[in-house]
This record gives structure tokens, sequence and C-alpha cells, in this order.
């Protein structure tokens, strides 16, 4: 186990490094735009900081073959300086060594220009952290309760009830789900029709989380009810179970020692790869009910060219994503002692 551990982590260090070097490039390669600053002197200096950290090339004079002009910024002493972007792959290197070196992912050009794009994600992450956890908790106990009410009781009314119910929520993308409590609930009803500011009500902040948790949970709550059903279903059907009852157990007995453990073998990988996903947000139901959180970020980032703030979003989303992962693969192991990835016969 820990050689297939240590090599999954290897392999997910590569894999990000990976995703992230091309979408420096790809990004990189679009057209970029000035930043927005109130005053010429902070473009200045936005400009004086960029050039200082390899992205940018200060010139006193026009130079037409470093490529498309970025600005042209006269200064308080009345010297003209014309800014051209450095070459993408002179600007990759010093981009990687300042991580590697500093841990600077750079400044916001938009957003907040020249601000330092971690702490702008710092702020937002408690955000979407909260949100999903939230849901998460919510999500978690009630569809594994729906799959074990339906798994015992199958082909009854109460099972073609929640398997319809299931079927057809699961159908219905989260963005859809919200769109339509939007309406409902805070459009027609008395929930808040957005996200709440910092400084609204604690009563509106509560009522604030009501569509977003629900918006994600349903989903949720029908994938395990699904998986759960099936597992459970599969074990009351399997020959060691009846060969349980034969021997004395009582079903309750039998369910609770043996059909519950392993039925759940398979679904709390899951559980757990959920729980740490829930750093990384939820991209259009926040950016629909205006929640200032990552997923928002992203999108209003991507929309507006600030191509640093992007790739620090990129960076947590790729993470996250293949932690849960490695998360999901070591956790059979340690949950069915049976199963040991890597173990030699």
């Amino acid at each position: 186990m820990l050689k297939y551990s240590l090599k999954r982590i290897l392999l997910a260090f590569i894999t990000a490094f990976i995703i992230i070097t091309l979408t420096f490039f790809l990004v990189k390669s679009l057209p970029g735009g000035k930043i927005f600053a109130p005053q010429e002197n902070t473009r200045l200096a936005f400009y004086f900081d960029q050039v200082e950290k390899g992205y940018v090339i200060d010139c006193m004079v026009e130079s037409p073959q470093y490529g498309t002009l970025l600005e042209k910024i006269t200064d308080l002493d009345n010297v003209d300086h014309y800014f051209y972007q450095t070459p993408i792959l002179d600007q990759y290197f010093a981009w990687l060594k300042r991580i590697v070196t500093a841990w600077d992912w750079g400044t916001s050009t938009v957003i907040k220009p020249n601000y330092s794009t971690t702490t702008i994600i710092m702020e937002r992450l408690p955000v979407s952290v909260s949100i999903n956890i939230i849901s998460v908790l919510i999500s978690v106990p009630l569809g594994i309760l729906l799959g074990i009410v339906a798994g015992l009781n199958k082909n009854t009314w109460i099972d073609h009830t929640i398997s319809t119910l299931v079927m057809i929520f699961i159908s219905i993308p989260s963005f859809v789900i919200i769109s339509f409590m939007i309406y409902f609930f805070a459009f027609k009803g008395n929930l808040p029709l957005r996200w709440p500011s910092s400084d609204a009500a604690t009563s509106q902040k509560f009522l604030g989380y009501i569509i977003p948790v629900l918006s994600l949970s349903f989903g949720s709550i029908c994938g395990y009810c699904r998986s759960v059903r099936a597992e459970l279903c599969e074990v009351m059907s399997s020959e060691y179970l009846i060969l349980a009852r034969t021997k004395g157990l009582t079903r309750r007995q039998a369910i609770t020692r043996h059909a519950l453990r392993n039925a759940f073998v398979p679904i709390l990988p899951s559980v757990l790869a959920e729980f740490i996903g829930v750093f990384s947000g939820s991209m259009i139901l926040e950016n629909l009910y205006n929640i200032n959180g990552i997923g928002d970020l992203y999108i209003y980032a991507l929309n507006n060219k600030d191509y640093n703030v992007l790739f620090v979003d990129m960076a947590i989303f790729t993470t996250i994503s293949l932690l849960a992962g490695i998360v999901t693969d070591l956790s059979y192991g340690f949950i069915d002692p049976r199963i040991r990835m890597g173990e030699k016969k």
C-alpha cells in the first residue's frame, strides 16, 4: 500500500503540473486586456511590478518588434513608457520560478489590480467551503437513509416511490433546480433573491443558505440513495446472508451485522471523496445566486481576462479533483482489509 500510495501521489503531482502548464499556455495565448485602475500612476506601479517579475517589457521608445503594445503610460517626469508582453515561454518560466521560490502566483489585473491572487482566493474560499460542507452533511445521511429504506423494501410501493423521485431529480441539473427554487421560493416567496451581503442581518444570512444548499444536495442525495439501494439489494440476495439466516440470526441481526457493513464498502470511499471535494465549490450555482465564492470567481476571472486569478483557481480545482481520486482509491484498502492495492500475493 505504501508503494502504491507514493506512486499515486507522484502521478497526481505530474498530472496537476501538466494541466496547469497547458492552462497557462492556452490562456496566455488569448488576447490580453488593460488593467482597470482609477489613476494612471496606479497602472504604472502595476506594470513596473510586472516588469520586475518578468511578465512585461518596458521600453522608452515604441518597439513594434516586441509584439502587441499593452499600454503607453507617461509618468510624473513626463517620460513615456511603452509596455509589451514578454514572450509566453519566458513568462512561464518566470511564473514557475516565483511559485517555487516564493510561492508567488502573481497579482490580479482586473478584480483587484496589483493585489495578491492567493489573498483574493482565501477571501472567497470560506463561503464556498461553508455552503458545500452543509450540503454534504445533509446529503450523505439523508441519501444513505433513503437508500437503506428502498433496499429493505425492495419492489414495494415505498421502493418504487423513492426510486421514481430519485430518477427524476438525478436527471435535472443543479443549475436548473436552483433556477426554479429562486423563482418559486425567492421571487414568489420570502427567501433572499440573491446571496446576502456581509452586513446583512443574521436571519437573512441563515435564509440565504437554504436555496444553494438544497440545490447542491439534491443530486448527491439521489446518487447515494441509488448506490446504497443497489448494493444493499445485491447483498441481501447473497448466499452468505442466507446462510446467516439459516444459522439462527434474525433478519435485523443479519442486516446490521452483515448486509449493511458489506454494502457500505463501495459507498464510504465516495463519502470521503465528497468531503474532500467540498473545497471545489460550485461555479454555476455561485454565479446564478451571486455568491462570492471561488466558483463565481473562476467565471468572473475568465470573462474579464484576469488570468493570474484564473490560474490559482484552476490549480485549486485540479488539486482537489486529483486528491479526491487518491483518497477514494486508498480508502478501499482501509475500509475492507481484503483489498490491498499494490500488495504482493
